[in-house]
């Protein structure tokens, strides 16, 4: 890539000389010589090969192709600075992104709220948002890269903030053969029909985790997935209630009426990183994430 010629000074002059209405008045903003400004100009506009500013009377006025470069070049200033700001809270701490690692079943609608309180706060900092299933998370937090995680998972060697539980149901379509029994269900009923199960995303341990031992079982990759098979008959699932709200009030899909366990409510916690101290957007990410953690589910986003 070739090397720029034209300073940012340079596009800063401009910015001053169109903004203060001449040369005498950018150079008085910019505490420099008229003769500096001037020159500035002129060395930008043969630099550049295009006319970019035309002399009306005493003030100076853009050209048609230094409306077009005026206009890029506030964004490259902005850019510039950001960069510097950036640089420079890195210098006091201040991460440029912190890596965040979410079980898959967590509420989507708490995490959002506490991204959007988080932004006006980040001070450009990014995160990097990552989701797995089951063991994943926690492979994902023991290998250090990630910074926070949030798992249905009790971690050993890892002292976790508990969050509120997850409650997940198990469910099938309303015209599946287990809802034409009109009965209490046993496991040995589950067992003879099919179970879609969501696969564990870690590599190390993964785990068949609320499979019944049917023959008949589908492993999908993703919650989402489970919930399209078991809204198309597929199958029975234990289902986060919150993702499948709208077809639990519509219909489609009907709580199995076992003898127990027809609901389950794990409890999810916020790990964070041991091996390496919270910097300050990830500490402010972390408070973020537990209060509105604690709000109910309904006021969630």
């Amino acid at each position: 890539m070739k090397a720029p010629r034209v300073t940012l000074d340079q596009w800063r002059t401009l910015q001053a000389v169109v903004d203060c209405g001449g040369f005498a008045q950018a150079a008085e903003a910019l505490h420099r010589s008229q003769s500096s400004v001037s020159y500035a100009m002129a060395r930008l506009q043969e630099q550049l090969g295009v006319p970019l500013l035309r002399i009306d009377g005493r003030k100076a006025v853009l050209t048609e192709a230094g409306e077009v470069l005026l206009r890029r070049s506030r964004q490259l200033i902005s850019q510039a600075s950001q960069l510097e700001d950036l640089a420079h809270r890195m210098e006091q701490g201040w991460e440029a992104e912190v890596r965040l690692v979410v079980d898959a079943a967590y509420p989507n609608a708490k995490l959002i709220r506490a991204l959007k309180a988080f932004m006006p706060q980040s001070q450009g900092c990014r995160v990097l948002l990552r989701e797995e299933v089951l063991s994943g998370a926690e492979e994902v937090l023991t290998e250090g890269t990630a910074d926070l995680a949030i798992s249905g998972l009790d971690i050993t060697g890892y002292l976790g903030t508990e969050l509120g539980p997850v409650e997940f149901v198990a469910v099938a379509h309303a015209g599946h053969a287990l809802h034409q029994l009109q009965r209490k269900l046993s496991v040995q009923d589950l067992q003879s029909q099919m179970q879609i199960v969501v696969r564990d995303s870690g590599q190390r341990s993964p785990r068949d985790s609320g499979w019944l031992g049917a023959e008949q079982r589908w492993t999908v990759g993703s919650l989402a997935t489970s919930v399209k098979f078991v809204c198309s008959g597929l199958g029975f699932a234990w289902l986060p209630r919150h993702m499948i709200a709208r077809e639990l009030e519509e219909g489609v899909l009907r709580p199995l009426p076992l003898i127990q366990g027809g609901t389950r409510r794990p409890l999810f916690y916020l790990y964070t990183n041991k091996d390496k101290p919270l910097g300050p957007a990830a500490r402010i990410l972390s408070e973020l994430i537990k209060t509105h953690d604690a709000e109910p589910l309904a006021h969630a986003g």
